[in-house]
């Protein structure tokens, strides 16, 4: 027999808490029969099936026949669950990545000894506003408490943070971010040389988008590049849909700026960032300009010291010769007095 998308949600989420029950049971000591367990998971079934009517998006209304049609249009079935320890725990974040519609079951299971059920309300949000939906289920096994909601995801403003939020005396939360696919890699920067080409790329791994649109940043504007307009400048290629390459000729100064790259999938965006800085082949020259000056600088020190040290030298050996000629003078001068004295005497 075939169930219908609702009801098979109820029998996952109900077999899954007995199987944390019977796990719990087996630890503490107490057990319960197949029969219990059966008679319990069709009880909950019939009186899930009663009370569901709504459609899983807040602020709609579909009868239970207007959803089971809904879910038998063979979407993908997601299922996402967060396991909350106790009311101690912090809260939980969880990313759910969705390219395409699908149909999403988010399920929080709280687990906790001391608190009575009746004591435990369980809410959901999207968002900052309050789930009220007939597509959310919230049952008690022993001592695990677990709420699920249920919701096709159609059309992007559906796309956002879904809370799970299980609230006594304190108040734990649990949160599902329901977003379109992320771009490989973050922001990144390439520098090229003016006159040089330069290849800017983008990837998505492991989903494929539906378009790519290549943007630049102009002041504090983005503009679209249409590469069929400049053909001889710029050239975008898409190689597999996954791979998007953004091709700039003839660099010049005024390429020096930001680009985005853009992947568009049915349920959202997805951006990257590419920074391409452009240099002057004086740039690298620079360093070495610099260098270049201060050995010509020291060089010329050295020499103007060499040469100062010289002429010194010179100077101070011309000095000292002078004073060795003035002294034999002296001497001389001193010899012929003394000689005339002499004869003087005589």
């Amino acid at each position: 027999m075939r169930l219908s998308g609702s009801r098979a949600g109820s029998v996952r989420l109900l077999l899954s808490l007995a199987a944390l029950w019977l796990s719990d049971a087996k630890e503490t000591g107490t057990a319960m029969t197949t029969g219990d367990i059966n008679q319990q998971t069709q009880e909950s079934i019939s009186d899930y099936t009663t009370k569901r009517h709504d459609l899983s998006t807040p602020g709609s209304h579909l009868t239970a026949q207007d959803f089971n049609q809904q879910t038998n249009e063979n979407l993908t079935i997601v299922l996402n669950n967060i396991s909350i320890p106790g009311f101690s725990s912090a809260p939980v974040e969880k990313p759910v990545i969705l390219a395409d519609p699908a149909t999403i079951e988010l399920l929080c299971t709280l687990n906790s000894t001391s608190t009575d059920s009746a004591a435990i309300n369980m809410t959901w949000k999207k968002d900052n506003e309050t789930v009220r939906s007939g597509n959310v289920t919230s049952s008690k096994l022993k001592n695990v408490w677990s709420t699920q909601y249920t919701l096709n995801i159609r059309e992007r403003n559906q796309m956002g943070n879904y809370t799970c939020i299980f609230k006594s005396e304190k108040e734990v939360k649990a949160t599902f971010h329901v977003q379109a696919p992320q771009i490989d890699g973050k922001e990144h920067h390439v520098v090229s040389y003016v006159g040089d080409s330069v290849v800017l790329v983008c990837k998505s791994v492991k989903y494929t988008p539906i378009n790519w649109i290549w943007y630049m940043s102009n002041g504090s504007d983005q503009i679209a590049v249409n590469d069929s307009l400049m053909p001889d400048k710029y050239k975008i290629n898409k190689e597999n849909n996954r791979t998007t390459k953004f091709k700039i000729l003839k660099i010049s100064e005024k390429d020096d700026r930001s680009y985005w790259c853009q992947a568009e999938f049915k349920l959202g965006e997805s951006t990257g960032k590419v920074s391409l800085k452009v240099l002057t082949y004086m740039v690298p020259l620079k360093p070495f300009l610099a260098i270049a000056a201060e050995v010509i600088i020291l060089v010329t020190i050295i020499f103007l010291y060499e040469m100062y040290s010289k002429k010194k030298q010179v100077l101070s050996d011309d000095q000292k010769e002078f004073e060795q000629i003035e002294q034999l003078k002296s001497e001389d001068s001193n010899g012929v007095e003394n000689s005339t004295t002499r004869q003087r005497k005589v």
